[in-house]
């Protein structure tokens, strides 16, 4: 299963529309998780029409994206591998414990609200921020992320750089 995992796309000051070198990503996507900060429910709809999308609430969505189905925090099955969201997972310190003690059965954390990549694994589980496609503040370029899942295994899981098309 192909997932692209965005973040922090904070529509309509930085996101337009889908950035230049992102359509053809979202092309192949089988799930889209989106790790908050929205900030309009027509980013969601613009994404759905891609493939199946997964949001939770950041701390710059308000009430319309909540009413789009956007949680505080969200635990899924995506073939076979337990992938939970939330927008903000705290300072860097402690994190890994904080990510365990809140998505103790997680095999996958997805995160944002830093808008720094960040990819690696504790304790067994991945922690996994895709940085923002649109709003790249200290980074030198904008980011999304890609996992292949597969029967309970994440075959792939990249930080990629937004190219322009």
């Amino acid at each position: 299963m192909r997932v692209i995992v965005l973040s922090d796309t904070h529509a309509p000051r930085h996101w337009k529309g889908v950035p230049p070198g992102l359509g053809e990503p979202l092309a192949y996507a089988e799930v889209i998780l989106h790790a908050g900060d929205v900030c309009t429910p027509s980013v969601l709809e613009e994404l759905a029409a891609y493939a199946p999308v997964h949001v939770v609430l950041g701390n710059n969505d308000g009430p319309d994206v909540a009413a789009w189905g956007a949680p505080v925090t969200l635990e899924l099955d995506l073939d076979g591998v337990r992938v939970a969201m939330v927008h903000d997972s705290g300072p860097k310190t402690g994190r890994p414990a904080r990510m365990r003690r809140l998505f103790p059965t997680a095999d996958l954390v997805v995160f944002g609200h830093s808008h720094i990549p960040w990819d690696t694994i504790e304790d067994g589980q991945r922690l996994f921020n895709p940085g923002s496609p649109t709003d790249k503040r200290r980074q030198p370029v904008g980011t999304y992320g890609v996992l292949d899942l597969m029967a309970g295994r994440i075959e792939r899981h990249e930080i990629v750089p937004v190219l322009s098309a």
